[in-house]
């Protein structure tokens, strides 16, 4: 933190500010002109939680994307259709075994194989030839995305979680509402929240892993120079597989997680990856933490685009994106 301070004195002045104005509007009693301007207290907060929630979901595809196509330079238009697999699979065996744990080793297992098919069938037969990366990963997006309609059907699934997440979270948060100041109580789906810090956990997870490890640092040596580092007998091909199924896996776990508080169906695919890439772009390709503030960043965008700017909430995501490539072509967290 002192480090980013010190290298990016403007930079941390201006996230003190926006943190500062944040907690103040979190927690201060609203005057009546800023409740008459933007609308209710609970409104914004609810689409402050939403939007944090689904930033913590974001995450969950993009950090796997990041790794295969920021990290790992393959190029996988794929990544959307990992997601909707993840999710399909998720719900049937929610659905068979009746015990939602399970569908998250379930779909990280099946969908992480099916991502080592790709890397050995696809990208280890293209590798550095991004344009064919591209094309060929998109006609099996198109192919897969036909079989599953045609296998599961165009109905919406939707993944209930067990009785112990299905309630309400009563936090004390001053609304504004009163204007004595008095506590009112808001709620929140206890799902959301525990899904979020479980995004938490597997960024900090992953982060730990590709910078205080030996197998993060294969990984980072290979990317950048594969051939000195096969030259050390170091098996890169099996380190890749193995980077490129827990990525696969991890798009998996995201789709099994989406269609718990929100829903599984066709076309789910193509929004994922469209948001992946964006928040890889935002964020910093290669870059876990900067996949976690661009998810967040996007999230945040989306839900206060969808409530107070309904009719251009996704211009607004794509603002966010052009102002970045615009100043800092290589992302907030990317490497210049």
């Amino acid at each position: 933190m002192r480090r980013f301070a010190s290298a990016h004195p403007v930079w941390s002045a201006i996230l003190i500010l926006i943190a500062a104005v944040l907690l103040w509007l979190i927690f201060a009693i609203w005057p009546k002109g800023l409740s008459d301007a933007i609308g209710s207290k609970k409104i914004f907060l609810n689409a402050l939680f939403n939007g944090i929630t689904l930033g913590g979901l974001y995450f969950l595809v993009a950090s796997g994307f990041t790794l295969i196509f920021g990290l790992m330079r393959n190029v996988n238009m794929a990544h959307g259709t990992l997601y909707l697999l993840g999710g399909y699979v998720g719900f049937h065996t929610a659905s068979a075994t009746g015990y939602w744990l399970l569908a998250f080793p379930v779909a990280f297992i099946v969908v992480g194989f099916f991502g080592v098919l790709l890397q050995i069938v696809v990208f280890r037969r293209m590798e550095g030839q991004d344009l064919r990366q591209t094309l060929v990963t998109i006609g099996i997006s198109i192919v897969v995305a036909d079989l599953m309609l045609w296998g599961f059907g165009g109905n919406f699934f939707n993944i209930s979680p067990p009785d112990w997440l299905s309630g309400p979270v009563r936090t004390f948060l001053v609304t504004g509402a009163k204007s004595s100041g008095e506590l009112v109580y808001l709620t929140y789906p206890m799902v959301r929240i525990v899904i979020f810090a479980a995004a938490v956990v597997v960024g900090v997870a992953m982060w730990l892993a590709l910078n205080r490890t030996r197998i993060g640092m294969l990984i980072r040596a290979g990317v950048d120079d594969r051939d000195m580092l096969s030259a050390t007998g170091a098996r890169i091909q099996l380190v890749f597989a193995g980077v490129f199924a827990f990525g696969a896996g991890l798009a998996g776990i995201a789709g099994v997680v989406g269609g718990t508080f929100q829903s599984v169906a066709p076309g789910e695919d193509t929004r994922f990856l469209l948001a992946s890439l964006v928040v890889v772009i935002v964020g910093g390709m290669g870059s876990i933490p900067g996949a976690a503030l661009g998810a967040l960043l996007i999230g945040l965008a989306e839900q206060f685009g969808s409530v107070y700017f309904p009719t251009y909430a996704v211009v607004l995501t794509f603002i966010i994106m052009v102002v970045v490539l615009a100043f800092r072509p290589q992302g907030l967290m990317g490497r210049a």
